[in-house]
């Protein structure tokens, strides 16, 4: 099997996985055995191919290309580059996980939950995979779907409104961006003559700054509420706290990073020139994110919250990262978005499994689990200090070179006369400092409080549950310790992300001079 042929396989897999569950409506325990093992066929493709992934190659790996609505210039075309493949080894990486982790916490429709997680996981892998707008735009909507319904089904008493909050955030966003698609596609055929909905070819346009703003405005909208960037993150803790264990899992371990990766992979290449005009507007968002995250999660107390909140804190280090276009700041944007899915996935299972047994999310309800279920606590303590960036974690990793890159950026700047962005990376520091006080509160009161009726006595992991974490914990110790493969895989993609980014001053010259004519040049690739 060629390369090629086997990255398809690994996104059509989940969906013919969902349509084999059919045959098997009815027995719960096959239903997930064969999810389990779709799951985990899915993810060893996946880990052969980013084993294959060459990092010395520039540019689209295993591309598929076949021509899909020809008339509007559509193209079923994915690929992989240094962007992506992190990430698709992420998402193959969590969903066996995922499943084995809601072995037990789903007891009713289990074969439509299952193909539902499997759909999700279609979605999420093509949306990663995707290099034709109208067909990430596809994926990115498709999404939507199974995860209203597995909050909708399976969520908690309040459900009904943390779906239909979820459905009108995102449903917002991505029309805006729709209608930015419409008109940049309508813009390159103008232009040049070529209808195409490719990412080489929409790269290729030059437009004028204003027109950049407001097509930036529309992305960002939309990737931004996926991020969540404050004040867009409203949704995320109710839809978190109503799903199921599962769907936050997905949630934070996958769904999330959608924005993150929507911004490095479209939002800013689009529109350079709007980029750097709007990275303080964008880079004080981000720092706001980190600190107001961290200030919410410090104060709340519902455990299921504390997580919520945190992730909005560190995905705010992800656009700090991205947006301090300097090499070690991108490239620790993509190692924090892969570490946080795994670090949150680890915690949101870890909340899930003892609420099976406790049936309360209130933090005051718990107390001293560490002297009835050692091993839980052990784990616990790990994910902590993997979450406030412990040295050897993967935590670590990400939000030091993403500080690092931060002020690399901001010192010359600073010398310059500029002193926003020193600022801001300061400030970021601070969000450092507030995550370990609200993780060290949560496992302090958690874990080592006096012990509080009525939970008493309960039962330590099964062996289930113990392997599921340990291969997360396995997994944040490699990245931590050995990120260098990583971090090869994905040098050149953020090198050419940062050249981009910063050389796009030729490209305001030429818009400028086209403003008054054509508005659009476009070149195919």
């Amino acid at each position: 099997m060629s390369d090629a042929a086997m990255l398809n396989w690994v996104l059509f897999l989940p969906l013919l996985g969902a349509a084999g569950l059919l045959v098997l409506r009815g027995n719960g325990a096959a239903v997930r055995i064969a999810t389990v093992a779709v799951m985990t066929v899915q993810f060893l493709l996946a880990a052969v191919l980013y084993v294959h992934f060459d990092a010395t190659v520039e540019g689209l790996q295993f591309a598929t290309s076949v021509p899909w609505i020809g008339e509007w210039g559509v193209s079923y075309a994915i690929g992989m580059d240094g962007l992506n493949v992190l990430l698709v080894l992420l998402t193959a990486f969590l969903g066996p996980l995922v499943v084995l982790g809601a072995w037990h916490s789903i007891e009713r429709d289990v074969t439509l939950f299952h193909v539902m997680v499997l759909l999700l996981q279609f979605a999420m892998m093509g949306a990663f995979l995707a290099q034709d707008l109208f067909l990430f735009y596809v994926f990115w909507e498709a999404m939507l779907i199974p995860m209203f319904l597995i909050i909708g089904i399976w969520g908690g008493a309040r459900r009904s409104y943390a779906t239909v909050k979820f459905v009108l955030y995102t449903a917002f966003g991505s029309i805006l961006m729709l209608a930015a698609v419409i008109y940049l596609v309508q813009a390159l055929r103008n232009a040049g003559g070529v209808t195409s909905f490719a990412f080489t070819d929409l790269m290729q346009a030059r437009l004028p700054l204003d027109v950049q703003s407001v097509l930036l405005a529309a992305f960002a909208l939309s990737f931004a509420i996926k991020v969540p960037m404050v004040p867009l993150h409203t949704w995320l803790p109710d839809a978190h706290v109503e799903a199921p264990t599962p769907g936050s899992v997905i949630l934070a371990g996958v769904l999330l990073k959608m924005g993150t990766y929507g911004f490095i992979k479209l939002g800013f290449p689009l529109f350079p020139d709007a980029t750097r005009a709007f990275t303080p507007v964008l880079m004080t968002l981000s720092v706001v994110s980190i600190v107001y995250g961290a200030c919410l999660a410090l104060v709340q107390t519902d455990i299921k919250k504390i997580i919520a909140y945190s992730s909005i804190s560190h995905l705010g280090y992800v656009m700090l990262g991205l947006l301090s276009l300097d090499l070690a700041g991108i490239q620790g944007a993509i190692v924090q978005m892969v570490s946080h899915g795994l670090v949150a996935a680890g915690l949101f299972l870890l909340v899930g499994m003892v609420y099976e047994r406790c049936h309360t999310r209130e933090l005051a309800a718990y107390g001293g689990l560490a002297r009835q279920m050692p091993v839980y606590a052990v784990f616990f303590v790990i994910f902590t200090l993997a979450s406030v960036g412990l040295p050897t974690t993967s935590g670590f990793t990400g939000e030091f070179m993403v500080l690092l890159g931060a002020f690399n950026a901001a010192w010359p700047q600073h010398l310059d006369g500029t002193s926003l962005p020193l600022v801001l990376a300061v400030t970021a520091v601070s969000g450092v400092i507030l995550g370990a006080l609200y993780m060290l509160r949560f496992a302090l009161t958690f874990l080592f409080g006096p012990a509080r009726a009525p939970h008493q006595p309960l039962t330590d992991l099964s062996l289930r549950e113990r392997s599921i974490l340990a291969i997360l914990v396995v997994s944040i110790f490699a990245l931590g310790l050995f990120p260098d493969g990583a971090l090869r895989k994905t040098e050149l993609a953020a090198r050419a992300f940062q050249v981009r980014l910063t050389t796009s001053q030729a490209g305001t010259a030429q818009a400028g001079a086209m403003q008054a004519g054509t508005a659009v040049d476009a070149h195919a690739n």
